[in-house]
């Protein structure tokens, strides 16, 4: 069996050679092999040149797969198909068999070999009848099959047959004396002209059957749908679950996916919710498949990932490689291994590119992507480290980036390190501590521990700073994991740059031995943060208030100190969902949860009630009636309430909160701070500006700077307690004081190239009076609080839209106008950058 390098199937081959290109997640070799079994041929010896040890440490010897396995390796130059033969002479003593390790075949070879005896040919070309031979070695037999002429590759004037060699040979050893030694020959060139011309008996065996040569890509894709339609008889390696569908062991297939068959599905695979399979799809072993990705006919590889909405067609994804959400591959493309598509980006038909690449988020790729490598995006985004569990996040990540972190401190240096229940978060956290201790940073472990607790210990600690580990509040398959200073405030992007820097130069420090960090577990955190707790609030109030309470901790909330608390207060606390899941809770059935939560504070007559999430961060309430208070409602009420309780104070709040928040401090004197839309840029400003009582939003959670510096829902539920009880109002009626304003938001998709000309457009376009520049570009009207703001968004290909007024009819038509707008710039700036690439 010779192999081949494979040039016309790069980039499938620039690290593989083509004998172990999978087909049905088989290597040709491995059909090849099965079908030489079929026919009685168990001693195999293959001769290799181009990257040998992959199909070596596969195969072994043979006895796997029911053969004897031996290996010739040509280790200066290729020697060619004959002279390879030629070199290995010694081991062929009788009649032998050569056939390519590149072709696809269920050709009879039993009765090829008998109609060779009968013939007592030297040698005999096993040949097929084709449409188009110009790819092919012309053959022309006479009646009785002996070989008349033949000529490689003939150019269209030259075709003077349909019959073509397929590489495959029964040969007489002696044949090999007519070749030189260790020189570079050729069967079809070499060889059989030479016993054409010394007239040595030489036929040709037109074998029935299917064959295809799998030397360029479209014939790899054809001989995948060849071999599931049943047009060519090869081994599945796996079951046949159904009709027409072969699935391998372990495999977990949505009941809401949608397969047409015949398709191919591996072992250990994960195909995600909605997920539509075309018939003809291949897909490998360890593949992951994400909810509502559509797959038509693209054949996937081994260990590849594919992301939610991601679209595939007709195209070759290799093996370990990641497709991000919403991205599209099209027809005849093909992505190298170990590359990365990025979200929403585009890889356009026929388009090919080679391993190891990484195409950005929102790219069209319209030419191969051969040299080079595209720069990484930053380390830190809009808040943390983030990225999908175990696939970005990994342990081996986790170690370098603790490693990187600790290298920017100074060794012996305290760090605490924290986390939420889940499994994933566990795994993170103990490889970032290792990575931590390898730099001689020493670690204060607050185990499963929520967040405010640990932004309140870190400066009683003396502490250089902390981390937190969890599962991302909005992306229940990514993990975040945020870092704090010594006051427990996140850290700047200076801290986030030196970060970076040391991870990506791997500047980092190695402790000797007796440098290396140690781990504590300190004792008493949570009467630490309970006694801070308890003096921010009028104790004797909360004692009088006999408030009834329920609490939804939706199975997620580590450390939950709350119901303690409230019931050391006096007050009454019902507690929902407390028990802590490995499995991060939907979206839709935290909905279904609220909507209960709703119905328990009802029934037992609670002041109201609360779900929280986020680790402790956020929260939604529901007032005595059931009715949810969230987002920007539940913003206006927080303010209104803390300025009640604190007039001529101020609050602060992301850029794109409801102008409710002036309407309301208007009424109590107060002032409103607006800051960016992030996390970080919220705490800073809370901690950097006098008399601020409250910061944060709806969506973030709130943040009571004298507590510590982050958000903090359990010290919000009690501060409210306290607040209703003083101010002898409910939640419905605050509710229904708040002013009414008409807030509409609409995400549009934005590739990151756009990004940065679409906020210059803006900016050229409106008056710079009417401009505020807080975070993207906000558009105010004159004389009233009538706004619009274009925020592009800080992780993602978005751009967020934000209108606020007080008439619904202006509101409606300013998002239908910006709507407009934006998405039309969007288009003409992807038409432009598609032609320039």
């Amino acid at each position: 069996m010779a192999g081949g390098s494979g040039t016309r199937l790069r980039p499938l081959t620039c690290d593989l050679p083509k004998p172990m290109v999978p087909i049905l997640n088989r290597p040709i070799a491995e059909h090849i092999i099965n079908l030489l079994k079929r026919h009685q041929i168990t001693e195999v010896i293959a001769t290799l040149h181009y990257l040998p040890d992959v199909l070596r440490d596969y195969f072994q010897d043979g006895s796997d797969f029911g053969v004897q396995m031996t290996y010739a390796i040509e280790e200066d130059q290729p020697l060619g198909t004959a002279g390879c033969v030629k070199n290995i002479a010694e081991l062929l003593d009788e009649t032998f068999l050569v056939i390519s390790g590149d072709s696809i075949t269920d050709f009879d070879l039993t009765a090829a070999i008998e109609f060779h005896k009968q013939k007592k040919s030297k040698a005999t070309l096993v040949l097929t009848r084709v449409p188009n031979p110009i790819e092919f070695g012309v053959v022309i037999t006479d009646e009785d099959g002996k070989i008349n002429r033949f000529l490689e590759k003939p150019s269209t004037s030259e075709i003077f047959s349909d019959t073509v060699n397929t590489g495959t040979y029964i040969l007489e050893p002696e044949v090999l004396e007519y070749l030189p030694e260790h020189t570079e020959c050729d069967f079809s060139k070499d060889l059989f002209p030479l016993l054409l011309a010394k007239n040595e008996p030489m036929y040709g065996y037109i074998a029935q059957g299917y064959w295809c040569d799998v030397g360029h890509l479209d014939a790899y894709r054809e001989a995948q749908y060849d071999a599931l339609q049943g047009k060519v008889k090869l081994d599945f390696a796996y079951q046949q679950v159904s009709p027409g569908l072969w699935v391998g062991q372990n495999t977990y297939i949505e009941p809401s996916a949608i397969i047409e068959t015949p398709a191919v599905i591996g072992s250990n695979c994960r195909i995600g919710a909605r997920v539509n399979i075309e018939d003809g799809t291949v897909i490998g072993d360890n593949v992951t498949i994400g909810a509502d990705a559509n797959l038509k006919r693209p054949i996937v590889w081994n260990g590849a990932i594919v992301g939610d909405e991601a679209h595939l067609s007709a195209c070759v994804i290799s093996r370990g490689t990641r497709v991000d959400r919403r991205a599209h591959v099209l027809e005849a493309a093909v992505v190298g291994s170990l590359s990365t598509v990025g979200e929403e980006a585009q890889i356009s038909p026929s388009v090919r590119v080679w391993p190891s690449k990484k195409i950005e988020s929102g790219a069209v790729l319209n030419i191969n992507l051969i040299w080079g490598n595209t720069a990484q995006r930053n380390l830190f985004g809009q808040r943390g480290v983030q990225g999908l569990a175990n696939v970005d996040i990994t342990p081996e990540f986790a170690v370098k980036l603790g490693a990187a972190y600790g290298s920017t401190l100074k060794p012996r240096s305290q760090v605490t390190v924290s986390r939420d229940q889940r499994n994933v978060s566990r795994m993170v956290t103990r490889s970032l501590i290792a990575g931590l201790m390898s730099v001689g940073v020493d670690i204060q472990n607050l185990d499963a521990t929520a967040i405010p607790i640990t932004r309140t210990i870190i400066p009683t600690m003396g502490a250089a700073g902390g981390i937190h580990v969890r599962v991302h509040p909005d992306r229940p398959d990514y993990i975040l994991i945020e870092f704090m200073d010594g006051k427990g405030i996140n850290i700047s992007k200076a801290q986030e740059k030196k970060i970076e820097g040391a991870y990506f130069k791997e500047d980092m420090r190695r402790a000797q031995l007796h440098e290396i960090g140690d781990v504590a577990y300190p004792s008493q955190v949570i009467d630490r943060y309970c006694t801070a707790f308890e003096k921010l609030l009028h104790v004797h109030t909360l004692r009088h208030s006999r408030a009834k309470v329920v609490i939804d901790y939706v199975y997620a909330v580590s450390g939950a100190v709350l119901p303690q608390m409230l019931d050391k207060f006096g007050a009454d606390a019902v507690v929902l969902n407390a028990s802590l899941n490995k499995n991060a809770v939907s979206t839709t059935d935290r909905e279904g949860l609220l909507t209960q939560l709703g119905h328990v504070v009802e029934a037992l007559k609670a002041n109201f009630g609360v779900q929280v999430s986020a680790n402790g961060e956020q929260l939604i309430l529901v007032d005595e009636s059931g009715y949810p208070i969230r987002g920007e409602t539940l913003t206006a009420l927080m303010v209104d309430m803390i300025l009640t309780s604190n007039p001529r104070s101020a609050v602060v709040v992301p850029v794109h909160a409801s102008s409710a928040v002036e309407l309301v401090s208007r009424r109590h004197d107060g002032k409103v701070i607006r800051t960016k839309a992030n996390p970080t840029a919220l705490m800073e400003a809370c901690q950097k500006n006098s008399n601020v009582v409250l910061g944060g939003s709806g969506d973030t959670g709130f943040i009571f700077p004298q507590l510590h510096p982050g958000f903090d829902s359990m010290f919000c539920i009690a501060k409210l307690i306290e607040m209703l009880t003083i101010q002898e109002r409910s939640l419905a009626a605050v509710r229904s004081e708040l002013p009414r304003v008409i807030h509409r938001t609409y995400t549009i998709r934005c590739p990151w190239t756009a990004k940065g000309a679409l906020m210059r457009y803006l900016v050229e376009t409106h008056p710079a009076q009417n401009l505020e520049l807080i975070d993207g570009v906000k558009i105010c009207q004159p004389y009233d609080d009538n706004w619009i703001l274009v925020l592009p968004d800080a992780s993602e290909p978005l751009v967020h839209l934000y209108v606020n007024g007080s008439d619904r009819d202006w509101v409606d038509e300013t998002l239908r106008d910006y709507r407009s707008r934006v998405q039309k710039f969007v288009e003409r700036e992807q038409e432009n950058h598609a032609l320039e690439v």
